[in-house]
């Protein structure tokens, strides 16, 4: 029995079409479970909350909703009448002390020159006089520092460089030391949170380069691996009432892989390029050189 050219033919054509369809099939279930990259990306900042070191009403706001600031560039004043008011009380509480130590040394030099006619005793107590006022005008000076202090920080300045949100305090608002008014986003530490699947950790490691996609941008980042998680929370555990573990008790089959935070760092971010803290981002981890995942895929 033999084979007619076109059954060979079409029997070739099947075994080659099978034997693609499992190439690609091993291509797309390696690049789909294995091969490190993620959508789920997000560009991150540190958010710093601006407070007050002193209590009193707004007098001046010199900053504009969501603008650009320089680190220690005033951002409001505080009503500075009752701080100056507080330091010339202090300065003048110091002169006096600084008076009543002066007559002190002078009453208690003078028992030094007498030594031969007052007792040991007068001089002794001379002595603690001036001992004594030194360390009230000591306590007066640091009483005229702090007020010092505190007139200076009614006016308060940006603490790094980054932008003001969109709620900044009023004229006349009343804030209190150490209630934070508004917060900022810090521009130097902009960075990508990629949630990995725990599958695809052994292609990562610390150092690697990595390719950044911000959705709504056509040019791409560079960008490399600063850390990975040590640790995320087991939301099947937790402690009961008698500090024991209370485990769940159901099991779910069918076992999806957990995500693991990855933080990495840009390079360089070109001008043209906004970043905003909760941006859409697709990370991609290179190794060897390999190509990027394409910024349509799912992961």
């Amino acid at each position: 029995m033999s084979f007619r050219p076109r059954s060979l033919l079409s029997v070739v054509l099947t075994l080659a079409a099978a034997a693609l369809a499992a190439c690609v099939a091993f291509h797309l279930w390696q690049y789909y479970t294995v091969a490190p990259w993620t959508r789920d990306g997000h560009v991150r900042a540190e958010v710093v909350q601006v407070a007050p070191d002193v209590s009193g009403l707004v007098t001046q706001v010199l900053v504009k909703d969501n603008q650009r600031v320089h680190r220690g560039q005033p951002l409001f004043v505080i009503d500075r009448d009752r701080f100056a008011l507080a330091l010339r009380q202090a300065q003048a509480n110091a002169a006096a002390r600084r008076a009543v130590l002066a007559q002190a040394r002078r009453e208690a030099a003078r028992s030094v020159a007498l030594s031969g006619v007052v007792s040991a005793e007068v001089v002794e107590e001379g002595r603690a006089r001036v001992e004594e006022g030194a360390a009230a005008l000591a306590q007066a000076e640091a009483a005229v520092a702090v007020a010092q202090l505190n007139l200076a920080r009614t006016t308060v300045l940006s603490p790094v460089e980054g932008y003001v949100n969109d709620r900044l305090p009023r004229l006349g608002d009343y804030v209190s030391t150490g209630k934070p008014v508004f917060s900022m986003v810090d521009v130097e530490s902009f960075h990508v949170e990629g949630y990995f699947e725990e599958t695809k950790l052994h292609g990562i490691r610390v150092g690697a380069p990595v390719d950044i996609r911000i959705m709504g941008e056509a040019q791409p980042l560079r960008g490399h691996v600063q850390s990975i998680a040590a640790g995320i929370e087991d939301r099947d555990r937790s402690n009961g009432a008698t500090l024991l573990p209370n485990v769940n008790p159901t099991f779910n089959w069918v076992r999806l892989a957990q995500r693991v935070p990855v933080r990495i760092v840009f390079d360089a971010v070109p001008a043209g390029v906004r970043l905003v803290s909760g941006r859409t981002a697709t990370v991609s981890v290179r190794e060897d050189g390999a190509a990027a995942a394409p910024q349509g895929s799912r992961s």
